[in-house]
């Protein structure tokens, strides 16, 4: 198991008391919930948006998705996913699709889905396919504390 040295720092900056959870290799945060049995409204997926201006890395529950149209309310801006090469250059130290949901440890303004903060407690990825940061409420509260919130997500329709 490894952990991203740039989320290693922000972790240990805010002195953030984690818990890492390995799993067999995933390819999607909700195959993540399945392999840990966790509920996937617990699991934080980021998503790098781009958008006219810069990145934005959108986070939302592992069983939503991100909603372009309610997207572009919250932020004023017309927003696209960005592309898998966009993803990896501007988070160097992950895997690709291991991406963890603090953008501004990499110099992205990020955007949180209000109901994760809804929960008890928190998974995310670390920056590889095998395990996953746990943290409590108050300390995904504290991470998040930068981010701007709002609702902005939609169900998967197949995993309802």
């Amino acid at each position: 198991m490894t952990i991203a040295p740039r989320l290693r720092h922000q972790l240990d900056a805010l002195e953030v008391d984690y818990d890492l959870l390995k799993h067999d290799p995933t390819r999607s945060a909700m195959q993540n919930a399945f392999a840990c049995q966790l509920p996937p409204g617990r699991i934080a997926k980021a998503v790098l948006i781009d958008t006219p201006d810069e990145y934005l890395l959108a986070v939302v529950p592992s069983n939503r998705r991100v909603a372009l149209a309610e997207l572009r309310s919250e932020i004023g801006l017309k927003p696209s996913i960005a592309a898998e090469k966009e993803v990896a250059s501007v988070f160097d130290d992950c895997a690709v699709g291991a991406v963890p949901p603090l953008g501004y440890g990499y110099g992205i303004a990020t955007i949180v889905d209000d109901s994760l903060t809804e929960q008890p407690d928190v998974y995310f990825e670390g920056g590889d396919h095998v395990s996953l940061v746990h943290v409590t409420h108050d300390d995904f509260e504290r991470l998040m504390r930068p981010a701007r919130h709002g609702r902005f997500s939609e169900r998967w329709e197949d995993v309802e």
